[in-house]
């Protein structure tokens, strides 16, 4: 490091520890003004459990004084204290240049973490852009850690007695007690949510419909592979070894998930269905019905997590004439390999990522593919253009640091960013989707030109991250017809407004699966589903709706996303169940704060 440099990171720290300080002082003295007024006038503040038990977000000064006053007399904040490690720092976030710097912090029931981005005002004094807090541990109820590692009969020798294999197999069985935690779904949610549940003390159990742990992966299309890099995707406690490849195959990641079920000593039941719930408010437990191997238990759990992921029920849609098509018709999810389509017709109606590998896998094994397109589609070359989205993790950083960096930034600034993105997408792209085009394939960056990623967070598809097929369609070895010019399918296949019929032997949906609410409905009923609402996009103050946090029905949690999503907010997922458990918290959604009442919506 130079001098100049060791001058100019002297000048960041000293920058965000005078911030930081009187920050403290503010909130010490109780002074949602003085807090407030350290901020942009359209600064942010994101706390995640520290101050507010929930997932919040608060912009403008109107709405960070008044959250202030709202929290601080509880909380109790103290202790802010920058870390050396990553050192403050400039960086440019969302198009923004600004002092990036961690900090830790103590609460009246904990500690937390944050991330501050400092940048001048008007005036050149030093003001927030944005801020996180961020609760990490409850004093008294640490995570299992280095220092804190168990003891006991389980991990004693027991000459003459059971050993840990013994009580491990025992305890599997639940035949001596309840799990305080039902998680429905083995995949990387509810993999990563038991886990961190186990580190912090509490009993849960695992149920998947699967015959063997890691078959959600495992039993999808042949050919898949990982979309994002390898850094990324780690799971919590346990990162991938340094030997594996950058895009991780499906059946890699699912011998992993059960070599991670075993280390981490995860309680699990494959081959059992998850029939439906009943809570009883009185008790504060569910009366939950489960199928394992076709026998039915009943479980009376304080919690469920649901962690089935972004998706729930295949949609199947209703296509005139489906009834008499003569040949094969799945869904994607039940698409394995093409083999058996060598030299025969296809038809894949979606074109989103499963639809396009759906349709490339086909075509390697020899059948004549051709692709419907229902709507619009977002496509964009998986390297390096899908990669920039994630490129805080090829900074240098720890993968803890950069999912407390990822996490900071609230949704005014995300949708920022991913437009930004997006514009490098149409640049770098444009040779791409220029081609598309010219054979009809119709292509958008999102109704507000924020990509891929937001399409994702708002609704779980209607993107492609090319990996091949799109140069196949262009040079049309894949053919491709608009939904809209089918009239119908008959035996043959599908007959084309003009009278054609594209022939068929296949028809694949890759059309997608209707929401989660719909799969709660299924289980705990309509009064449930109504009462929680949507599951996944942002609601109007710019958080994703009823995931990671308390419902509207007291007990039931939810827990999807990327891997990534999955790693940084199963940790906040586990500690409100925790703090629920301890008596810190009801298990059920706090009242909207007046401050975000009364605001206009940012999304």
């Amino acid at each position: 490091m130079t001098v100049l440099d060791e001058q100019r990171t002297s000048t960041d720290r000293n920058v965000a520890k005078e911030w930081l300080a009187a920050f403290e002082r503010a909130t010490t003295a109780r002074d949602p003004q003085a807090a407030a007024a350290l901020f942009l006038p359209d600064g942010h503040w994101r706390d995640i459990l520290a101050f507010t038990w929930h997932l919040r977000t608060f912009s403008g000064t109107d709405q960070l004084v008044a959250a202030f006053a709202e929290t601080v007399e509880d909380v109790a904040p103290s202790g802010f204290t920058l870390r050396e490690f990553p050192a403050p720092r400039p960086v440019r976030r969302s198009g923004i240049d600004s002092i990036e710097a961690l900090f830790d912090f103590r609460t009246a029931v904990g500690s937390g973490s944050g991330v501050l981005r400092v940048a001048p005002d008007e005036h050149g004094d030093p003001k927030a852009v944005t801020l996180l807090t961020a609760l990490q541990e409850l004093t008294g109820h640490e995570e299992i850690s280095g220092e804190r590692r168990p003891r006991g009969e389980a991990y004693s020798r027991n000459f003459g007695g059971r050993n840990w294999l013994d009580q491990r197999l025992a305890a599997r069985e639940y035949t001596d007690r309840e799990p305080a935690v039902l998680v429905v779904g083995g995949g990387q949610a509810g993999l990563g949510i038991a886990a961190r549940l186990r580190h912090l003390g509490v009993d849960a159990l695992v149920v998947d419909r699967m015959e063997r742990i890691g078959d959600n992966w495992r039993k999808r299309y042949h050919s898949l592979a990982l979309h994002n890099e390898i850094w990324v995707n780690h799971l919590p406690y346990l990162p991938f070894p340094d030997s594996w490849p950058v895009f991780v195959p499906k059946d890699k990641l699912a011998n992993w998930f059960e070599a991670y079920v075993e280390a981490m000593e995860i309680d699990f039941w494959t081959s059992t269905e998850f029939v439906g719930a009943d809570y009883d408010a009185e008790q504060g437990t569910w009366t939950a019905t489960v199928r394992r191997e076709g026998v039915e238990r009943v479980l009376r759990p304080r919690h469920i997590v649901m962690a089935t992921g972004v998706s729930g029920i295949p949609s199947i849609p209703q296509i005139p004439g489906i009834e008499d098509f003569a040949g094969d018709v799945l869904h994607s999810s039940g698409y394995r390999e093409g083999s058996d389509y060598a030299g025969r017709t296809a038809l894949v109606i979606g074109t989103g990522n499963s639809g396009h590998d759906v349709a490339q896998d086909l075509h390697s094994y020899g059948a004549s593919v051709t692709m419907v397109q229902r709507s619009s589609t977002t496509v964009c070359a998986v390297e390096p253009t899908a990669q920039r989205v994630y490129s805080l993790y090829s900074e240098g950083l720890p993968t803890a640091e950069c999912d407390l960096i990822l996490a900071s930034t609230p949704y005014p600034l995300m949708v920022r960013t991913y437009q930004l993105l997006a514009a490098e997408a149409r640049r770098d792209d444009a040779e791409l989707i220029a081609g598309l085009n010219a054979v009809g394939f119709r292509t958008d960056y999102g109704h507000d030109d924020t990509g891929f990623q937001m399409k994702y967070q708002r609704r779980g598809g209607g993107y492609y991250l090319n990996v091949g097929c799109s140069e196949l369609i262009i040079e049309s070895r894949i053919g491709l017809i608009q939904y809209a010019d089918i009239d119908r399918l008959v035996p043959e296949g599908a007959r084309m407004r003009d009278g054609s019929v594209v022939p068929a032997d296949l028809i694949v949906l890759a059309t997608g699966y209707r929401s989660q609410q719909e799969l709660v409905r299924a289980r705990f009923g309509d009064a449930v589903a109504d009462t929680i609402g949507p599951i996944w996009d942002y609601d109007r103050y710019g958080e994703l709706q009823n995931v990671w946090k308390r419902t509207a029905q007291p007990g039931l949690w939810f827990h999807a996303g990327s891997l990534a999503q999955n790693r940084i907010f199963s940790k906040f997922l586990a500690l409100q169940i925790k703090a629920c458990e301890v008596g810190l918290i009801e298990p059920v959604a706090p009242p909207v704060p007046q401050a975000l009442v009364d605001a206009p919506s940012v999304v």
